[in-house]
């Protein structure tokens, strides 16, 4: 059995169009469809440069009611572990 790897992309819904397949009219052929998964886009790392402009640093400066911006975002952290939607690993 000879098989031949053909890739689409589904332009309309429940429907592939497979051509260029090098067999004839009356050939009796098997054609198993697997769908692939959706490539995501790694998320982005920022150089020290652009974190320092990104205005990330000293955001929380000018708050009246966080007066400790590191005892506040450990507070944070906290929260979100017993949540389970933050991961922070200490050893990082």
């Amino acid at each position: 059995m000879e098989a031949v790897r053909v890739q689409q992309i589904v332009v309309k819904d429940g429907e592939v169009l497979v051509t260029g397949i090098p067999w004839k009219k009356g050939q009796a052929v098997e054609i198993i469809v697997l769908s692939q998964p959706l490539k995501t886009k790694p998320p982005s790392r920022l150089t020290v440069r652009q974190f320092r402009q990104s205005g990330l640093i000293g955001l929380w400066k000018d708050r009246d009611d966080i007066r400790d911006s590191a005892t506040y975002a450990r507070s944070l952290r906290e929260q979100g572990q017993k949540r389970g939607e933050i991961e922070f690993d200490p050893v990082r």
